[in-house]
């Protein structure tokens, strides 16, 4: 009905690790014309309530396109849930790598963890320079205080799924206390990082996952994609467990033609390990409530200790 033209689906299979997202990857003939796309859609229950529906993120990737950004193409929308059950999306293939380790260890992809620290760096410039002007559903930091908005935000989290964690509490104290301020709000990709990335011989080959866009500080992107949980491994390499972090941040600079505030970078990185560690608790309850049975969520439950001891390990070196 969308095409107006004839399709045929040959095959369907669906893509690993998504535990937000339910994707497929599948081949089409399309009025005699192969091709391979993948369909995206909703789960029964998610992990954050302000997480884009299917059509925002349909707008904003057909934007991010526009603008440049290495990221699929995306070519249909439908909203009616008697299609499939829930909304989705169908957007291009893009071959390539997107599971964290594989990307780290595999020996044919050395060549392109050389090169994704600069291209990595090239791209967040990019995205932060996006227009978002026509994209009002995106959440905006209340105050246009990116770090205040953050920590209610997360006490949110907490008191959603009614946890005590001394932890975390301790925390977010901290952070309160030690808030930078942003010098702009640009718009962010919201989940950068290995493993919400395509990867393939020649480095980056797309952006993927971009339920959680919003505008903020771009402070919380470059802290964000230091955390130890999305180095797979390679925790002496601080920036994505690619080089350090310095490295990394130099990339961003000429790039984007920003300085950057190492000191606000650090307090992401902690504010970013405790909203993973709530994430994680989240993320369990959905397979506590019955709601979406699943090991993989049940497994991420356990992991909120060890971001709990990220962030208390780096508020102590900080003093």
């Amino acid at each position: 009905e969308e095409t107006e033209r004839p399709v045929t689906v040959q095959e369907a299979h669906p893509l690993a690790g998504g535990a937000s997202r339910d994707s497929w990857v599948f081949a089409a003939q399309i009025d005699g014309t192969p091709g391979r796309f993948v369909l995206r859609r909703d789960f029964p229950t998610t992990m954050n309530d302000k997480a884009l529906t299917r059509a925002q993120e349909f707008a904003l990737m057909r934007a991010a396109h526009g603008h440049g950004v290495r990221v699929a193409r995306v070519r249909w929308l439908c909203d009616d849930p008697a299609v499939l059950g829930l909304p989705f999306f169908i957007m291009d293939y893009v071959g390539g790598v997107s599971v964290g380790r594989k990307v780290m260890s595999q020996p044919d992809l050395a060549d392109a963890r050389a090169k994704l620290p600069a291209q990595m760096a090239e791209q967040l410039a990019r995205i932060h320079t996006l227009d978002a002007s026509g994209l009002d559903f995106l959440a905006a930091p209340s105050g246009k205080d990116p770090a205040r908005h953050a920590i209610h935000e997360t006490y949110g989290f907490i008191d959603a799924i009614g946890a005590a964690v001394p932890a975390l509490e301790y925390a977010l104290d901290w952070c309160a206390r030690h808030a930078p301020r942003a010098d702009r709000i640009t718009f962010l990709h919201g989940d950068f990082r290995i493993g919400n990335l395509l990867v393939d011989a020649e480095g980056l080959a797309a952006v993927i996952d971009w339920e959680f866009s919003h505008l903020g500080d771009p402070h919380e992107e470059l802290g964000y994609l230091c955390m130890r949980d999305w180095r797979f491994g390679q925790d002496h390499l601080r920036a994505a467990g690619l080089c350090d972090r310095e490295t990394f941040l130099r990339h961003y600079e000429q790039h984007s033609g920003q300085s950057v505030d190492r000191a606000a970078v650090t307090w992401w990185e902690i504010i970013g390990n405790i909203r993973w560690a709530v994430m994680c608790l989240t993320q369990a309850e959905r397979h506590l409530s019955g709601q979406d049975p699943s090991i993989e969520l049940a497994s991420l439950g356990r992991r909120s200790v060890e971001m709990q001891a990220e962030a208390l390990r780096l508020i102590q070196q900080t003093g």
